[in-house]
């Protein structure tokens, strides 16, 4: 079962602000810190989508990409 609404959507606005933080102190192209905050960010919004769905039947005007792997 999905948390609340409201408690996703503060986790999710602290998961953008941490990514934000992450990004403009990155060091180096490969920064672990940032790959972090990215994949707790994406989280994150995953959550509050499904806390959305689940009491309102709502969705957000947002998609996660997929990566193509077969690079």
């Amino acid at each position: 079962m999905a948390q609340e609404p409201r408690i996703a959507l503060q986790q999710f606005i602290a998961s953008l602000e941490r990514h934000f933080e992450a990004v403009s102190a990155r060091r180096g192209e490969d920064d672990p810190a940032v790959e972090q905050a990215f994949y707790q960010l994406e989280d994150a919004f995953l959550n509050y989508e499904e806390a959305l769905e689940e009491k309102y039947e709502e969705y957000l005007p947002i998609t996660l990409s997929e990566e193509d792997e077969a690079e």
